[in-house]
């Protein structure tokens, strides 16, 4: 097993009366794991919940509290958005970021797309396009296409020029991810050359286990890439090492895995929803779960997946005790300590 990279999701969560605090502990939070060594840092972009609703925005501002680490947000959904005005939004980061945005999208209808009407169609949501096509048009709009045809100009006080998308982000095109959970998002991704982000839960289409799913999904992936080089992947687990917790927070952890433990043992639901189990204990039961993790064995990137409405405290001891005694156990090194060159992200 060979882990080179090494990165962490938080869900940027925060108590209702105080988002200030929370949101400037996330970022607190990206300052530490840039400090540790991590490759990356990732948020959540959720909606109508108590997190981060503008990737964007946040990581913008993360963008100007670190140096070196990579800036993720997983996943953008795409029916919420509008692909040019989005496109800008990432452009934007990823220029004051100095090229290191990662971007993760998810194609359907928004989930709170009914509850939020008019709030956010400007028209019947029935004719409109939520297909894989929504996530293509963003990548085409990060492309640098000049609009319009070799007479198409338009005057602004900066003078005459020809449209296009501003600031251009060079690279960002390339460094799209599709979160995908199902034999067809795998099959799509690989085939429009994006990069894939897979974790704890997936479609059980064609088997009941969760790792035998998730090999089959990596295959599909695999076998249909037609991108240029080769095709990355990244893994997510929920891992909580408990090595240097008290007693009340090791008892605490505890309590969210067995909360969590039923949805792992059968399929949930119409769509058969599969389940990971959370990785919780000493680093050493950690490390014994994930090299027997047959998915693991199979990748060079991890992403550590922090759970929901931790205190700070809690999401610095989790990053410090799995850089100390788990992530040098795969194999990884920190990036301070690799030799120079870009991180190798493929599968």
């Amino acid at each position: 097993m060979a882990i080179r990279h090494i990165s962490f999701l938080t869900p940027g969560n925060y108590p209702p009366d105080a988002p200030q605090q929370g949101l400037a502990a996330a970022l607190q939070l990206f300052s530490q794991g840039e400090a540790l060594g991590f490759d990356g840092a990732w948020v959540r972009q959720r909606h109508l919940e108590r997190g981060i609703s503008s990737a964007a925005t946040f990581l913008a501002a993360a963008s100007q509290r670190t140096r070196r680490i990579e800036l993720g947000c997983a996943v953008i959904q795409m029916g919420y958005e509008n692909p040019f005005r989005l496109a800008e939004d990432l452009a934007t980061v990823d220029v004051l970021a100095g090229g290191r945005l990662q971007v993760g999208l998810s194609a359907g209808a928004p989930p709170f797309g009914a509850l939020l009407g008019e709030r956010l169609f400007d028209t019947d949501p029935a004719g409109i396009d939520f297909s894989h096509t929504r996530v293509q048009r963003l990548r085409d709009n990060l492309s640098g296409t000049l609009l319009g045809n070799e007479e198409t100009f338009i005057e602004s006080p900066a003078g005459r020029q020809r449209p296009q998308l501003h600031p251009y982000a060079p690279g960002l095109a390339q460094r799209l991810w599709y979160g995908g959970g199902s034999q067809r998002s795998a099959r799509w991704a690989a085939e429009h050359g994006f990069h894939l982000l897979t974790g704890n839960l997936l479609s059980g289409e064609l088997s009941d286990d969760f790792h035998t799913a998730q090999q089959q999904l990596l295959d599909t992936y695999r076998r249909h890439w037609q991108g240029d080089g080769v095709p990355r992947i990244q893994l997510g687990r929920v891992i909580v090492p408990t090595d240097s917790a008290d007693a009340a927070t090791r008892r605490r952890y505890q309590d969210y895995a067995d909360s969590r433990l039923a949805r792992t043992l059968a399929p949930q639901g119409e769509r058969r929803t599969l389940f990971a189990r959370d990785l919780v204990g000493s680093s050493h039961q950690i490390v014994a779960q994930l090299l027997a993790d047959p998915i693991v064995q199979q990748v060079d990137a991890l992403r550590l997946e922090l759970p929901y409405d931790l205190p700070a405290q809690d999401y610095a001891q989790i990053l410090h005790d799995f850089r100390h005694f788990i992530a040098p156990v795969l194999g990884w090194q920190p990036a301070s300590g690799r030799a120079e060159g870009g991180s190798c992200l493929a599968a």
